[in-house]
């Protein structure tokens, strides 16, 4: 089985990795703020409910990650395994998680920190942007569109998301130091903590994390 969940700062690029380790391990990668800017997009009841939490770098209520998360873990694709991105980010979502996992006869089996100053945070995410019509994310020196301002995919125009300015970023790192950091150590007594250097290159990253899993 393969269940792992990704921490990190915003900018971490713990997103990214996901994505490549659930591709190469055929498993789900369940990005929590990806399904609640999709709520925000649909307008859905809450959508509406979370759009200016969002908006402010501030985190969604408990109540609110706990359900979606209890949802997407009963779908039938995460039999296998799930890579969880973005949840849980409070020592009460950590427990609450545990509580769903075990009512599915699952457990955490990973839990993979990536760390990374504020100073690259900040430098990361404001250079990002993304797309309007198809959410695709871009930056400007790591990954730039072939056209300015223009998406590869399917031609939308890319703007520069809110939570990616530079005082909401400065927000959203104080706020995870504040109630993320204590997971740590929850996850290192549990034992199941591994922890990585964000700060290098992706394939360089992607690397290390496959040999510290032993995969």
């Amino acid at each position: 089985m393969s269940n792992f969940v990704f921490l990190g700062p915003p900018g971490s690029g713990k997103g990214t990795q996901a994505k490549i380790l659930a591709d190469k391990l055929n498993v789900p990668h369940i990005a929590m703020g990806d399904i609640l800017r999709e709520e925000v997009r649909r307008k859905t009841p809450l959508g509406v409910k979370v759009e200016n939490i969002l908006k402010e770098g501030k985190l969604v209520p408990d109540s609110v990650t706990q359900e979606l998360a209890k949802m997407r873990l009963s779908g039938p694709d995460c039999k296998k395994g799930f890579i969880f991105d973005g949840f849980p980010r409070t020592l009460p979502q950590a427990e609450a998680l545990e509580g769903i996992l075990k009512d599915l006869g699952k457990k955490v089996d990973k839990v993979i920190y990536f760390s990374l100053p504020l100073d690259l945070v900040v430098e990361r995410l404001s250079l990002r942007r993304s797309c309007k019509s198809c959410g695709a994310v871009y930056h400007k020196t790591n990954k730039p569109p072939k056209e300015a301002g223009k998406c590869d995919i399917c031609g939308g125009e890319l703007y520069q998301r809110h939570d990616d300015e530079e005082e909401v970023i400065k927000n959203r790192f104080e706020v995870y130091l504040k109630q993320t950091e204590p997971l740590i150590d929850h996850y290192k007594n549990m034992n199941v903590l591994v922890q990585v250097g964000a700060s290098r290159k992706i394939e360089e990253v992607s690397d290390e994390m496959s040999k510290l899993l032993n995969l």
